[in-house]
């Protein structure tokens, strides 16, 4: 089979087999020496030439390996079956059998425990004539992977990697009944076939089930049934029962879909929008636009119609969520209106599902697309418009290389493809919003709700007032819980958002002030009291709950502040009579937990829901009358220059789920600074005000969007060696000459220690793109040349956090 440039191919690389991508086909001598393929995976190309070339414009703005931006942009592990196999040497031969003929006391002298298990592995490979894969050895052996590699190196054991392509088509089993099996009988009055007639009750009940489920049933429905597993076996074995195995169906979500978004008329906003797409898309040249639409507008509805234009039209168009769990909800009425033509791509998915959903789209199966950033690569054919949700949300830029932002990635692939592309928002970034006002992208504006319903009242509440007046640190101030009890008396539904995980953020010694940090990062652990754990939000490093101090010993371990869990316990006290739920990182596990959590609050299952921003987006559940936001100002504390536009994005965004129905809704905002402009513009529902004021500033300090930005990192697990390399690249940039360019640094990273590294940056900010990405390059080169590690030198383009 000959490759294809954009298809896989199995190369070896080092002592192992590893699966890459054809860039080019060539008959030119190359100027190095090489080695032949293993096998071609792919027939035909995987990457058709528009992904290719926007795989390799990732590469160039973002400063990424090749390699790592096409695995990115491939959700196909699971159709590579990593192998490793090993076989006895001769030279392990001659050592088992000097073992052997030595006797025990030979055997006596091999005390140390890797020794035994070393003549147990070479016992065990001696008799076989075939390699064994590492698995089964491990396992009949109890060797540790680390005793392997050292009797590879002593020549003992010969180790092969024989990895290669699988299927990953996922199956189920079914059990189907035999014909026979259910005929009527002629023999008795029972009405036993005869083959049945010696069947133990247990096997007739199994008879008996999959004859009322039509003669065929999910194995694991079997199972379920309160009899021994063999009475099945049994019955196969008998030839009553046969096996069968078929395609997995796709589970879309369990998320009961909205009314359809064309059972009410699009209001003349709606239509202008609607039109203005769709006249882009017919000329097939390529557009951007911004949707700027207040909460409740019918951003959705647009959306949809746009799609279903496009799917009339035998197009394909993908659609963008920032969170996971939007996702169900998107897709169930995405379901609703396209059927099977909807696929769905995020990282909830196994890896064989992924795949599946994959080659339906690259089959042309599925038009319409739907999932988180990485879908953003999905292999439609003539692709029409792309549709970037929510597009100021950080969700959408990756923290992994290849650092590359998805609402940039849809406006470059729709260049490519000569599409539409709609970024939609309550809140739009302000890079976005500065692109619309200088005419780079098409400002479609929805100013009012659908039905012209009311955008919710919004109470700010000072909670420096709130102590002066009780005496008393308040987490739910006295109008938070008066207005929640009043909606509660009235059967309506409360949100509460308290955008912290877990119980209390810090534990802290009264006696010497210490405070608990975890062991890899420089931060405090959180008290989680469901689990009794601390836990660390970065790195994932759990401890016991501390009864002493550990620097003092003194036992007065003070707990401080509140997150969702305790504000969930604290709400259940105030209100013991509510149905309480919460939604958050801990409760929300996988899809299903925030497809239960949604279905509850949308079924009426639940009176009040609490949790941190995931309740902020995208949710339309028509009961919430009220929004309560606990501790608004949290983020205006952060070294981070967004810090106002983030907390104005989640304030307008949590204060948009109230009074979605026929009731109107009212937001009931806490903060302690009530006269910033971030919070005074979410009260007002003014984001124009926001970002004339909030441009100002930026323009000031150059930040985006009057310059590009670049956020380099240098770390190392140890402190000095952290140091002396930011502390060489400062040098350089010192030396070096690059005009209209600031570079900040190199300072201290606001997270000094993560994941057990330690962490020194630079800010880098120029008026010209091109000239910041150039002395980037430059920069890694020279890192390159001072011989510090490629992977300890991260560069962020258009960096999100400076953290």
């Amino acid at each position: 089979m000959e490759p294809a440039i954009g298809g896989r191919v199995l190369v070896p690389f080092r002592q192992q087999r590893m699966s890459g991508i054809v860039v080019d086909l060539h008959y030119r001598k190359p100027a190095v020496q090489t080695k032949n393929l293993v096998s071609v995976l792919d027939p035909a190309p995987v990457l058709d030439e528009q992904l290719m070339r926007l795989g390799k414009w990732i590469a160039d703005y973002y400063l990424a390996p090749l390699g790592e931006v096409f695995r990115t942009m491939l959700p196909l592990s699971a159709e590579f079956k990593r192998t490793i196999t090993y076989s006895i040497t001769d030279q392990g031969h001659m050592v088992l059998h000097r073992g052997s003929t030595s006797g025990s006391s030979a055997r006596a002298r091999r005390t140390p425990e890797d020794q035994t298990v070393e003549f147990r592995v070479l016992d065990f490979l001696a008799n076989r004539d075939e390699p064994l894969r590492e698995s089964t050895l491990r396992s009949a052996t109890s060797v540790s992977r680390a005793v392997l590699t050292g009797m590879v190196r002593k020549k003992w054991l010969q180790r092969e990697d024989v990895s290669d392509a699988r299927d990953a088509t996922r199956t189920i089993k079914i059990a189907v009944l035999q014909p026979e099996s259910a005929e009527p009988s002629d023999h008795g009055a029972t009405g036993v076939p005869a083959r049945q007639t010696k069947l133990n009750r247990h096997q007739q009940f199994l008879i008996s089930a999959l004859n009322d489920a039509g003669g065929r049933a999910h194995i694991d429905a079997l199972h379920a049934f309160d009899i021994p597993r063999t009475t099945l076996s049994t019955l196969i074995k008998r030839g009553l029962i046969q096996i069968i195995e078929e395609p997995a169906e796709f589970h879309v979500s369990r998320v009961k879909a909205r009314p359809s978004p064309f059972e009410f008329e699009f209001n003349p906003a709606q239509k202008r929008a609607l039109l203005r797409i769709q006249e882009s898309m017919a000329v097939r040249t390529f557009s951007g636009m911004l949707l700027h639409g207040v909460t409740g507008s019918g951003k959705t509805a647009v959306y949809l119609a746009a799609m279903r234009t496009v799917l009339e039209a035998g197009r394909s168009a993908i659609l963008l969520v920032p969170e996971i769990g939007l996702t169900p909800t998107v897709a169930a009425d995405l379901h609703q209106v396209f059927g099977d033509e909807v696929a769905i791509l995020h990282s909830a998915l196994s890896d064989q599902e992924r795949a599946e959903q994959w080659h339906r789209i690259q089959r042309g199966h599925a038009r319409m697309v739907v999932g988180t950033r990485s879908a953003i690569f999905a292999p439609v054919s003539d692709l029409a418009l792309i549709i970037v949700d929510e597009e100021q949300d950080s969700s959408y830029k990756q923290e992994e290389t290849p650092r590359y932002n998805a609402r940039d990635v849809a406006v470059m692939r729709a260049k490519m493809a000569n599409a539409v592309v709609v970024l939609g928002s309550a809140t739009p970034s302000l890079e976005s919003y500065y692109n619309s006002t200088k005419n780079k992208y098409a400002l479609l504006e929805l100013p009012d709700r659908v039905e012209q319903r009311p955008l919710p009242e919004v109470e700010l509440i000072d909670m420096k007032q709130e102590f002066q007046e009780t005496g008393q640190e308040q987490v739910i101030s006295r109008k938070l819980a008066e207005e929640i009890r009043d909606r509660l008396e009235r059967k309506e539904q409360v949100m509460i958002l308290l955008n912290r995980r877990g119980y209390s953020p810090v534990a802290l010694c009264r006696a010497c002030g210490s405070r608990m940090e975890c062991r890899n990062c420089a931060v405090s652990l959180t008290h989680h009291k469901k689990s009794n754990r601390m836990v660390c939000h970065y790195c994932g490093f759990q401890a016991p709950v501390p009864k002493h101090c550990g620097e003092c010993g003194s036992e007065y371990v003070y707990f401080l502040g509140t997150g969702s869990e305790k504000l969930e316990e604290l709400l259940h006290g105030m209100f013991p009579q509510a149905r309480i739920g919460r939604l958050d990182r801990d409760t929300v596990r996988g899809n299903e937990d925030f497809e239960r959590a949604l279905s509850a609050l949308n079924e009426g299952e639940l009176d009040m829901l609490v949790g941190t921003q995931m309740i902020a987006k995208g949710h339309d559940v028509h009961g919430v009358t009220l929004v309560g936001v606990v501790g608004a100002d949290n983020a205006l504390g952060l070294p981070d220059f967004r810090a106002a536009e983030r907390t104005f994005q989640l304030l307008t965004q949590v204060a948009g789920r109230a009074g979605r129905g026929q009731t109107p809704g009212k937001v009931v905002l806490q903060t302690l600074f009530p006269d910033h402009y971030a919070v005074q513009y979410a009260a007002r529902h003014d984001f124009t005000g926001f970002y004339e004021k909030e441009l100002r500033f930026r323009g000031w300090m150059h930040y985006p969007p009057y310059s590009a930005l670049a956020n380099v990192l240098v770390r190392s697990d140890r402190l000095d060696e952290a140091l002396q390399w930011s502390g060489t690249i400062g040098k350089w940039f010192e030396k070096t000459r690059h005009e209209g360019i600031r570079v900040l640094g190199p300072a201290a990273a606001p997270i000094l220690r993560l994941k057990r590294d330690y962490r020194y940056h630079f800010v880098l900010k120029s008026a010209s793109r091109e000239k910041l990405n150039a002395l980037l390059r430059t920069m890694l080169a020279y890192a390159a040349s001072q011989k510090i590690p490629r992977t300890q030198v991260i560069v962020d383009v258009d960096a999100l956090w400076l953290m």
